[in-house]
């Protein structure tokens, strides 16, 4: 797959316990964004954070929280972000999503390379 240099790139931010069709939700929007076949995606566990109902979530070891933060990075086309936004806005309940253009200097795999 080539990508072109002006991509764009879609934040998820949502909590760990957070879930959809029998999974935890961040691994619900990565299978998804894989079947959909978007270039890719990464998912990054935060150590404390908090959100709109400003709880703080961390992962001190006095206050182990079961809900850290989560954030879902997917890097596209524009128009593939754009078309993946429905399918996140009706599994995120509670969370936030931001959208920012990203300037894409390299996408590569060693297995596209050996074909």
């Amino acid at each position: 797959m080539i990508l072109p240099e002006e991509g764009q790139l879609l934040r998820i931010f949502i909590g760990e316990s957070d879930r959809h069709g029998g999974l935890p939700l961040y691994e619900w929007i990565v299978r998804e964004a894989r079947r959909r076949g978007l270039a890719g995606a990464t998912v990054l566990r935060g150590i404390a954070g908090f959100g709109a109902g400003s709880r703080i979530h961390t992962a001190n070891i006095l206050r182990m929280s079961l809900d850290l933060p989560i954030i879902v990075e997917i890097i596209d086309k524009p128009e593939l972000i754009e078309a993946f936004l429905p399918v996140v806005d009706g599994v995120v309940k509670e969370g936030l999503v931001t959208t920012e253009k990203a300037h894409i200097k390299l996408y590569r795999s060693l297995k596209s390379e050996q074909v």
